[in-house]
């Protein structure tokens, strides 16, 4: 009976273990995925990352004591203006809590535009799975100088 019920108990972690790890690299894919389609232009791409919600909101602060509330609808249909200027991004440090159909996420990213300058920022995502598909529903991202 002692087995039965220790081969339960792991068997039910090692499933809790695996979707945490899916869940967790379908959220990394998804930034990632998000960084590239800004950098590149593709708006389809890009909007795809995203869901606007009634409470959805998108903080940056500049370094500078300026703080920009840009409106979410942005992130599904921005002018063609402000993307797509080519570059790349490196994230790294990711922290994250997945909670059902729910995650936020932090990590630092490091930017190098297409002239090579470099810009580094702490980003906070919030997540929510819809039809089965993790979307970002926020953001607030803090852009600062290394020391």
């Amino acid at each position: 009976m002692k087995k039965i019920l220790l081969f339960s108990v792991f068997n039910c972690l090692g499933v809790y273990g695996f979707c945490q790890t899916k869940d967790e690299t379908a959220i990394k894919q998804l930034l990632e995925k998000e960084s590239a389609t800004w950098r590149s232009g593709d708006i389809k791409g890009h909007a795809d990352c995203w869901y606007v919600k009634p409470y959805s909101r998108i903080l940056v602060s500049t370094g500078d004591s300026t703080v920009l509330d840009v409106p979410p609808e942005l992130m599904i249909n921005p002018p063609a203006n402000i993307m797509g200027k080519g570059g790349t991004s490196i994230n790294s440090d990711y922290r994250m809590s997945v909670s059902s159909n729910n995650a936020w996420v932090s990590h630092n990213e490091e930017s190098t535009a297409a002239d090579g300058k470099k810009s580094y920022s702490y980003e906070i995502r919030i997540l929510e799975k819809i039809n089965g598909d993790w979307k970002l529903v926020g953001q607030s991202i803090h852009i600062y100088k290394p020391r």
